[in-house]
């Protein structure tokens, strides 16, 4: 099972507001010993949402989609999930509750009534309305939940609940945790160009199977000038002689090593 990210807003594509969800997304997987595979952003485009989603509830993937499901106008997830999977809209009797606590809180708060019935209640309790059959992912900000459908999840776009949300849901899978996380070791090269390099590269992937080997020119780097950061990257245990096996390669090539790098 992969690991997939949708973050939607057309405020992100437009840069009204910066993305921090890829980020904290990466960092919670790495606390889990995960990775993630694949990251999209897409905009409040409902037919647009439908076929990504449509595809990301047949792939099999462990998902999490972050915004776009509000209920102002400009929120189409949750109507482009429920297109995706063929289904109704209902509300929630669950997310009605929490978001019926929530209300009685805030007016608490205000020092009035809370009334079921009044228009402004009405259209919070659209936020609790979700393709038939989907589960609830909790909010501890707020209490107003996200949802879920197989291995589908829907946050919302606001950070402060979208990352415990996210860590919510991959807790759900602890048979993706790994005790010991992916690892990588490289070696800053000098003195050689990435085409000349890329036998070695593709030797080292044939003979450690499992292991990856990544390749990251630059032209101008503020400390090394020209130079390529060249790594291998896979599990711990067959991460050193596979790494050992690219250092004398880019020796035998002829080229500087500049300094080396364990994350």
């Amino acid at each position: 099972m992969q690991v997939g990210l949708f973050i939607i807003g057309d405020e992100i594509l437009s840069a009204k507001r910066q993305d921090s969800h890829l980020g904290k997304f990466i960092e919670l997987l790495s606390l889990r010993g995960m990775q993630l595979a694949w990251a999209q952003y897409l905009g409040d485009d409902r037919e647009l949402l439908t076929a990504r989603l449509r595809e990301a509830f047949a792939s099999g993937d462990l998902v999490v989609s972050c915004g776009g499901i509000g209920a102002t106008p400009d929120d189409h997830t949750r109507q482009a999930a429920a297109a995706a999977l063929g289904r109704p809209l209902a509300l929630h009797p669950d997310a009605r509750e929490l978001i019926w606590q929530r209300v009685q809180q805030m007016a608490a708060e205000q020092g009035v009534m809370a009334d079921a019935d009044h228009p402004d209640t009405l259209r919070r309790f659209q936020m609790g309305v979700f393709p038939e059959g989907a589960a609830l992912v909790p909010n501890p900000y707020n209490k107003i939940p996200g949802f879920s459908v197989g291995h589908v999840h829907f946050v919302p776009g606001f950070p402060v609940m979208a990352h415990p949300m996210m860590a919510w849901v991959l807790d759900r899978y602890p048979q993706l945790h790994r005790q010991v996380g992916v690892t990588e070791r490289s070696l800053i090269v000098q003195g050689a160009m990435e085409a000349s390099l890329t036998p070695l590269m593709e030797a080292i992937e044939a003979e450690f199977a499992g292991i990856k080997v990544f390749s990251l020119p630059s032209v101008d780097h503020p400390r090394w000038g020209r130079c390529i950061e060249l790594g291998v990257k896979g599990h711990p245990e067959l991460l050193a002689p596979a790494y050992d096996a690219l250092k004398q390669g880019v020796i035998h090539h002829g080229a500087s090593i500049s300094t080396e790098m364990v994350r």
